[in-house]
C-alpha cells in the first residue's frame, strides 16, 4: 500500500484527482469505478478541472458507480445517479453509453444484480476503483460484518447512514431502507484501488485500517491485502497515525 498524506484539503483533492487523470492518460479506454459522497465531491471537481486544463480525454473511457439507493430515482438530487452526473459525468467528454450507475428503480431490485455484474464484465473489469472510507470502516454499502467474499448484493441502510443522509433526502424517515452495492470481493478484483479519507472524523478509522487487524469488522482493512492500493489522506485524517 502506498500511503500519501497531504497538508490541506485542496492538495488532497488535487492529488486524488490526478490519480484518475493519470489512469486515463496512460490507458485512454480505462474503466474507472466511481463513488459519491462528501469525500469525493471535491475530488470530482478537480477531475473536471484537470479534464479542461491538461486536457484529459474521456471519449474512450468507461465508468461504473459502486452503489445506489433502492427507490431513489435518477432525478432525485440525493441519489447517487444524480450526484455523479451533476458533479462529474456531465462535465467531461464521456459517452453516456460508457457509463453505468445501478438502477435504484429496478423492480424487483434483485434483477439489477446481474445487470450490474454483467456491465462491469462487459467493460473489461475495473482498472481504477475510487473508494472513500466511512467512519465505521465501510466501503461502498458494505458495512462492518460484511463477509469478505460478498459479491453484488442488496443491503439494509443502517441508521447511522440514514442519519448522515437525512438532510439530502429531506428527513431521516425519507432515506431509502435498502441499497444495491458491489461486494467486497468485487472491489478486490479491481486492478488498482484509490482509497481516500479526509477530515478528523476519519482519523481513528484510518489508524485502524492501516495498523489494525484485517477483519470483517473493519471492511476497509481488507484492502491491505490488495497488491495495488494508493491511500491518500489529508493531515486531519492522518492525525492518529
Amino acid at each position: 500500500m502506498q500511503f500519501i498524506v497531504t497538508q490541506s484539503i485542496e492538495e488532497f483533492n488535487r492529488k486524488a484527482a490526478m490519480q484518475v487523470s493519470k489512469q486515463v492518460i496512460v490507458k485512454p479506454d480505462s474503466t474507472i469505478g466511481l463513488a459519491t459522497g462528501n469525500t469525493t465531491k471535491g475530488i470530482h471537481e478537480q477531475v473536471v478541472r484537470q479534464h479542461s486544463e491538461l486536457p484529459v480525454d474521456y471519449s474512450l473511457a468507461k465508468t461504473c458507480n459502486l452503489d445506489e439507493y433502492i427507490g431513489a430515482a435518477p432525478d432525485n438530487p440525493a441519489s447517487c445517479s444524480y450526484r455523479i452526473q451533476n458533479e462529474l459525468l456531465s462535465h467531461i467528454n464521456i459517452c453516456p453509453e460508457n457509463t453505468y450507475i445501478p438502477n435504484g428503480m429496478s423492480s424487483p431490485p434483485e434483477l439489477e444484480l446481474d445487470v450490474f455484474k454483467n456491465k462491469i464484465k462487459s467493460f473489461g473489469g475495473i482498472d481504477l476503483q475510487v473508494i472513500a472510507i466511512g467512519e465505521n470502516g465501510h466501503i461502498a454499502f458494505n458495512e462492518p460484518g460484511t463477509p469478505f467474499e460478498s459479491s453484488f448484493h442488496i443491503v439494509p441502510i443502517p441508521q447511522s447512514t440514514a442519519a448522515a443522509r437525512a438532510v439530502l433526502f429531506g428527513g431521516e424517515e425519507k432515506v431509502p431502507k435498502f441499497g444495491i452495492t458491489v461486494g467486497i470481493r468485487d472491489i478486490m478484483m479491481s486492478k488498482k484501488i484509490l482509497l481516500v479519507a479526509s477530515g478528523k472524523t476519519k482519523a481513528e478509522m484510518v489508524k485502524n485500517v492501516v495498523n489494525g487487524p484485517v477483519t470483517e469488522d473493519v471492511p476497509a482493512s481488507v484492502l491491505r491485502l490488495h497488491p495495488n492500493v494508493i491511500f491518500i489522506v489529508d493531515s486531519e485524517a492522518a492525525a492518529k497515525m
